[in-house]
């Protein structure tokens, strides 16, 4: 039998070559997405970090942590709509245990 809902994690690092209130904007936007499609768990903003390696030619981003529960087909949907957004320089959507 297929499950109704799951618990979900994605982790966002956007760029810093916007400035802040862009970026302010752009969690906001995810937040109000994963609301209007998901129960929203928590929104962990961890700030301003030094990434592993250079990302086009940036070395920190801003990482925001989403846990929400979703139907199973809101997250391909929600990595869709991270990747046509400009701003994002990683992500990362997993089923959390």
């Amino acid at each position: 039998m297929a499950k109704l809902s799951e618990k979900y994690e994605a982790v966002i690092v956007f760029s810093l070559k916007k400035d802040e209130e862009q970026v302010k904007a752009l969690t906001a936007k995810f937040t109000e997405l994963i609301k209007t499609n998901a129960t929203l768990d928590s929104v962990e903003e961890w700030g301003k970090k030094k990434l592993a390696y250079e990302i086009n030619y940036e070395g920190e981003g801003y990482y925001v942590l989403y846990k929400f529960e979703s139907k199973p087909d809101f997250p391909a949907e929600l990595e869709r709509i991270i990747n046509i957004t400009d701003g994002i320089l990683r992500s990362a959507v997993v089923l959390a245990k």
